[in-house]
């Protein structure tokens, strides 16, 4: 076999190892929904290769033989095709042995490198470009292999199935979307422009439901607006253009012993048909939701579903009010950004730097603004005042402060030991400690 006819073979010995270069891996790589998507769109080849990777025993094992039997097949020929030029060619300065032993080099050196470059690296990069389009043409011509190798295929097949059984791993691939794999996509999207940032971030705060408690989104108890149940009509008046809200609790002298709700907008029809505001009536006040403190949100979410309500009351352990909720304030938590106003903001940016962040904020939303992945015992609070008390292991005092991977928090003001602002800085390599 002259020069020309080894180079030629050689061609086609590279192309036969790209082919199954590129089948291997656009399987691989190949995503589960977007093939779906194309047999949906009518591509029946799709359901092949679908079903090819449910069971890739055969597939990869044609794979594997053919890229082996090329690889021995391209060594023998490069060797016997090179190395007689590169051993004239190195006869000019080495020995006959020694040059004979460099053709050798020389020949195995060029022959892997043309395997490497234009069988290996190539048609992997470019079936990664586009993994599920390159299975879908190739799928036919290896399921035609699949069947001309059967009886090998089965035999090496049963082999690799007794050593997958042997160490008791999965036989089969398995696909299952979890949470973080959607916001690993939609985090992708967005980077790609495909998503507006404030849309991911809509998508993670639902998945957010089922981790963030409802004390995270609950007006706090010192912020409740409530009327006593032996309030005279004057007070009622007066408490509802103060304080102008949609839903109010009703107790019985305290707020820890709630008997019900009302709701504004009954207020204001009883207002203008001059009607009295006496909330002894059963009439006006609804039967309120009492819920743990402990629940997520999307447990808070389905109870309101069940009760046909939008209200609730938050208790601890102890029967205390610490907070109440409505349906507003679940959505408002979702939507972010989308929905929120400028006074109703928690999380101000001044400057590149620095931010101030009201003392109620949920960590979630502080770990997200800072992009900090987490913050020390991060289990022993849910806001940015219990971060602080947890790390001075005290109540916090104006100008009291916590430095944390590269951050400074200090404490602004703070009115009646409820902390209401803090200002956080980004500071140049600070060691992780507390002030």
């Amino acid at each position: 076999m002259n020069l020309v006819e080894s180079l030629l073979l050689i061609a086609l010995l590279i192309g036969v190892s790209a082919f199954f270069s590129l089948a291997e891996i656009s399987l691989a790589a190949s995503r589960r929904l977007r093939l779906r998507q194309l047999a949906d769109e009518g591509e029946p080849r799709a359901e092949k290769v679908l079903l090819a990777q449910e069971q890739p025993g055969h597939y990869f094992t044609v794979v594997q033989i053919g890229l082996n039997a090329v690889a021995i097949l391209g060594g023998i020929v490069g060797e016997g095709a090179w190395s007689p030029y590169f051993a004239r060619l190195f006869a000019l300065w080495l020995s006959p042995a020694a040059s004979a032993t460099a053709g050798f080099i020389a020949s195995f050196t060029a022959t892997i490198s043309l395997f490497l470059v234009f069988a290996d690296l190539f048609p992997k990069r470019l079936g990664m470009n586009d993994p599920e389009r390159t299975a879908i043409r190739l799928v036919t011509p290896m399921l035609w292999l699949m069947v001309v190798l059967k009886p090998v295929v089965w035999l090496f097949s049963k082999s690799t199935d007794a050593l997958f059984g042997l160490f008791g791993l999965p036989a089969q691939r398995e696909d299952k979307v979890t949470s973080a794999d959607i916001l690993a996509l939609t985090e992708a999207g967005a980077q790609a422009g495909v998503l507006q940032r404030r849309e991911q971030q809509v998508i993670a705060n639902l998945f957010e439901l089922d981790t963030r408690v409802v004390s995270s989104a609950m007006t706090p108890r010192d912020r409740i607006a409530w009327f006593s149940r032996d309030d005279p009509e004057a007070v009622v008046r007066a408490r509802i253009a103060a304080e102008p809200f949609s839903t109010y609790p009703v107790c019985n002298g305290v707020i820890d012993d709630v008997v019900g709700y009302v709701d504004a907008k009954d207020l204001f029809q009883r207002l203008l048909n001059k009607q009295p505001l006496a909330l002894t009536d059963d009439t006006l006040v609804h039967k309120a939701l009492i819920v743990p403190d402990r629940l997520s949100l999307a447990e808070v979410l389905e109870q309101f579903r069940q009760v046909q309500d939008d209200f609730a009351v938050i208790v601890n352990e102890y029967s205390l009010v610490v907070g109440v909720v409505t349906l507003n304030d679940l959505m408002s938590t979702v939507m972010g950004e989308l929905v929120s106003t400028p006074d109703e903001e928690q999380i101000v940016r001044r400057d590149e730097n620095s931010w101030l962040i009201d003392g109620v904020t949920p960590i979630q939303d502080v770990l997200r603004a800072l992009d900090i992945d987490e913050l020390p015992h991060g289990d022993e609070y849910e806001t940015l005042a219990g971060f602080l008390m947890v790390m001075l292991r005290r109540v916090p005092r104006r100008t009291d402060s916590v430095a944390w991977a590269g951050y400074k928090f200090e404490v602004m003001d703070v009115d009646s030991y409820r902390i209401d602002q803090v200002l956080v800085t980004r500071a140049a390599a600070t060691p992780e400690s507390v002030a």
